[in-house]
C-alpha cells in the first residue's frame, strides 16, 4: 500500500466514526452551533430534515462565496453529513441536478438518509475520491467543498479533477483549513485526518 492510500485509509477511519457517532473532537464548532457561527441562512437550517444540521462539521460556508441558481447542476465533493448538499438542492430547485460524493461510504449513506428525511429535495449521493471524480467533463455549473480538500493526499490531482468537471464559466465554491506555522506533532496518515 502506498503512502497516499494509507492516508486515505486514515481519513476514512476517522469519518466512519463521525458517520456513526456524530462530529466530536474537532477544534471548531460543529452541529447547529457551527452552522450558526458560519452564518448559514436560518431559513435553510429551519427547513433541514431531522439530524441533518446536528451532523454538520464544516469549516466554512461555501454558499457565501457565490450563488447557486435554479436549474443548475451542482457537485458537492466531500458532502459529509449533507448540509451543503441540502442547501444546494434547495437553491437548484426541481429543475437542477445535485450530486454529493464522499470518500467514506458511511458518510455518503448518512448524507443520503438525512437529506431525504421528511421529503426533502432529491439528490444523488455516492462514494468517490476527489482525485478521481466519477463524473463527465464539464458537467457541473457549481462545485462545492467544505473542509475536505485539506484531507486529500494529492492536492494537484484533486484541483485538476474539480476544474475538469466544471463547465466553462462555472464556479468552485470551497471553504477549507489552512495551517499557518509548524505542522502537527504527529506524522504520517494520522496527521492528515486531524
Amino acid at each position: 500500500m502506498d503512502e497516499q492510500e494509507r492516508i486515505r485509509g486514515e481519513v476514512r477511519a476517522r469519518y466512519q466514526k463521525v458517520a456513526s457517532s456524530g462530529p466530536e473532537g474537532f477544534g471548531y464548532p460543529t452541529g447547529i452551533a457551527g452552522a450558526r457561527f458560519l452564518e448559514y441562512d436560518r431559513e435553510f437550517l429551519q427547513r433541514a430534515p431531522p439530524g441533518l444540521v446536528e451532523g454538520f462539521c464544516g469549516v466554512g460556508n461555501p454558499h457565501r462565496l457565490g450563488s447557486i441558481e435554479a436549474g443548475q447542476a451542482v457537485l458537492d465533493v466531500g458532502c459529509g453529513a449533507g448540509l451543503d448538499l441540502f442547501v444546494a438542492a434547495l437553491r437548484a430547485g426541481s429543475g437542477g441536478r445535485v450530486l454529493g460524493l464522499d470518500l467514506t461510504p458511511e458518510m455518503a449513506r448518512a448524507a443520503k438518509t438525512r437529506v431525504s428525511r421528511g421529503g426533502g429535495p432529491r439528490v444523488w449521493v455516492g462514494a468517490g475520491r476527489s482525485e478521481a471524480l466519477p463524473c463527465r467533463d464539464q458537467s457541473f455549473d457549481r462545485v462545492l467543498s467544505n473542509g475536505v480538500l485539506n484531507l486529500s493526499p494529492d492536492k494537484r490531482g484533486t484541483f485538476c479533477e474539480l476544474f475538469r468537471v466544471l463547465r466553462p464559466g462555472g464556479l468552485l465554491l470551497f471553504a477549507d483549513i489552512v495551517r499557518v506555522g509548524p505542522g502537527p506533532q504527529a506524522s504520517g496518515p494520522q496527521a492528515w485526518s486531524s
